[in-house]
This record gives C-alpha cells, sequence and structure tokens, in this order.
C-alpha cells in the first residue's frame, strides 16, 4: 500500500479506530502494537503518523527532525537509522511505503 503524507497523518492516533503508523526510510510500520510509546501521550507520540527517519538517525524528539530528509546525516547518524530500522523490522509489520 502506499500513502502520502497527508494520508499517513491519518494513523498518528488521534482517531482511536485508526492503527498507528510510522515510517522510516519511506517503509511503513504498523506500530499499533506499540501504542503506549507512539500513541497520544507516548514518549514518541511526535513519530506517529509521520516518516521519522531523521528524528530516529539524530535521536531527537524536535518536531523540526521529524522528517524524512536524511540530508546531511552523518556516518554515525546514518547507522543509527539503520539500527532503528532492524529494530522496527524485527517488532512491527511493514504496511506499505511513503508515494515519493
Amino acid at each position: 500500500m502506499e500513502f502520502t503524507p497527508s494520508e499517513l497523518i491519518q494513523f498518528n492516533g488521534t482517531d482511536p479506530s485508526k492503527p498507528l503508523y510510522v515510517a522510516i526510510k519511506g517503509r511503513v510500520f504498523d506500530v499499533t502494537a506499540g501504542k503506549s510509546f507512539y500513541g497520544p501521550g507516548g514518549a514518541y507520540a511526535m513519530f506517529a503518523g509521520k516518516d521519522a527517519s531523521r528524528a530516529l538517525a539524530k535521536m531527537s524528539k524536535n518536531d523540526e527532525d521529524v522528517s524524512p530528509s536524511l540530508e546531511g546525516l552523518s556516518d554515525k547518524e546514518i547507522g543509527v537509522l539503520n539500527d532503528w530500522e532492524k529494530k522496527f523490522e524485527a517488532k512491527y509489520p511493514v504496511v506499505g511505503r511513503v508515494a515519493s
């Protein structure tokens, strides 16, 4: 399934009848099982319904870092992002891609 950013934002937890999605490097993961982390009030709620690649790479919760852009990231930050991606792959199902 392919999501535009405006479609993906609908899966941010504001509608409890919908699953929670977080994208990493354009791949959309269903993180509903981690609702306590990604749902409203959770420590990582700012990532829900978005591609959080840059923020995960930088270990940041700043709104301006919640972005799919990898531009200017260091090799170390790319490595951190790849580690996050592996964790998500092990824990959450991939349900689609973000349209580029």
